[in-house]
């Protein structure tokens, strides 16, 4: 019953740092990307046909339309410089962003009384040793000309934007290496003209993202993604749910090693109670009567032990959950304790998973007492 119990216990936990996690990370996609974003199936860019532009801003519950340039572009300051993702976007962003929720220093700024400004992570922040206090040193962004020709010169053949940082934002570590610019900058500096790379459609509150979705698609046509949050992360989401089956499976294969006590102590006490057997079959007993006997000790172990172990693994989520009990020690990280969320499917399926496992493991000594 105690193995039954804590391996319960064990498998609701797990199940439920993996919903914590799930859940977690769609709060960061929820501040990082677009509720719906649009982007070519092939290749980097699109042009844009501003006439669907304003049919997908025509559509109920449609917020914020944002046109969208991104590449990967050459930052220096000072004596440092490293490869970052360049995103420029237009003024509805610095309107709607939920990433000014996670500005650390500075201010959350693109555009203000005619001058440009980069909005950078933290990341950046940090490989470059950039300091807001020192207005005097700006960034320069490098970016590759589109030119066929090859220059002699090597500097001809970069565009250059020298911008004032603004601000820092600090989300996580995957996307803390981007700089947002405005619009016309990147396209200054990739020479897109009226080409963008995606179009990120936000949404009013409480709105239905799946009804949207499919009425954007039909706008478009066949060569254009339209991708809800989940859809733009698929893979990481598609890997924490693999690593949560395979988790799963592996603790279900061990309460299954649990439940071989039971097999064994059932059996044990089929042979001890060999004459009480008899005793039983001389007043009456039948078959059936035996089996249940042994079948409602084994369901009793199955379901006293699932019980406990739902009940101290629900609460110790419980606690978690509310006060963070367990701490990561991570100082950079996003959160302080590791994250839980309970459902009540896993509990269910946890439940019957463990009482058909005993169940079928009393099945073999229940019959061999039958046929005592």
């Amino acid at each position: 019953m105690l193995g039954i119990g804590i391996g319960t216990m064990a498998l609701v936990i797990v199940l439920s740092v993996f919903n914590g996690l799930e859940e977690l990370n769609r709060k960061i996609f929820k501040s990082f990307d677009a509720d719906i974003k649009i982007s070519p199936k092939s290749g980097k860019s699109f042009l844009l046909d501003k006439t669907k532009i304003a049919q997908i801003k025509a559509i109920k519950d449609v917020w914020y339309v944002t046109e969208v340039i991104q590449d990967n572009a050459l930052v220096k300051y000072q004596n440092s410089q490293m490869v970052v993702t360049l995103k420029g976007v237009d003024e509805t962003f610095q309107a709607y962003s939920p990433l000014k929720k996670s500005l650390v220093e500075g201010d959350f700024v693109l555009s203000k009384d005619s001058v440009d400004y980069a909005f950078i992570g933290g990341n950046v922040y940090a490989a470059l040793n950039i300091s807001l206090q020192n207005i005097i040193e700006p960034i320069e962004i490098w970016y590759p000309r589109n030119r066929k020709s090859i220059s002699l010169n090597p500097e001809d053949d970069i565009n250059r934007e020298i911008l004032n940082i603004s601000g820092v934002y600090s989300l996580e570590q995957l996307h803390d290496d981007f700089i947002y610019v405005p619009l016309e900058v990147a396209k200054q500096l990739t020479e897109y003209e009226d080409k963008r790379s995606a179009i990120e459609i936000q949404v009013k509150p409480n709105a239905d993202i799946f009804q949207i979705q499919a009425s954007v698609k039909s706008i478009l046509d066949e060569n254009f993604l339209v991708q809800n949050q989940d859809e733009q992360n698929a893979s990481l989401f598609r890997a924490i749910k693999i690593e949560k089956l395979f988790i799963f499976i592996a603790l279900l294969f061990i309460i299954c090693i649990a439940s071989f006590n039971i097999f064994f102590s059932l059996t044990m006490l089929v042979i001890d109670k060999q004459q009480d057997l008899k005793t039983l079959f001389a007043m009456g007993a039948d078959e059936g009567l035996v089996k249940r006997i042994f079948y409602s000790e084994g369901a009793l172990v199955s379901f006293i032990g699932a019980i406990v172990g739902l009940v101290l693994g629900g609460l110790i989520c419980y606690f978690q959950e509310r006060y963070g009990i367990i701490k990561i020690g991570i100082e950079s990280s996003f959160i302080d304790a590791y994250p839980v969320k309970m459902q009540l499917s896993d509990f269910l399926l946890t439940a019957i998973s463990i009482i058909v496992i005993t169940l079928l493991a009393s099945y073999l000594p229940a019959k061999r007492a039958a046929k005592n």
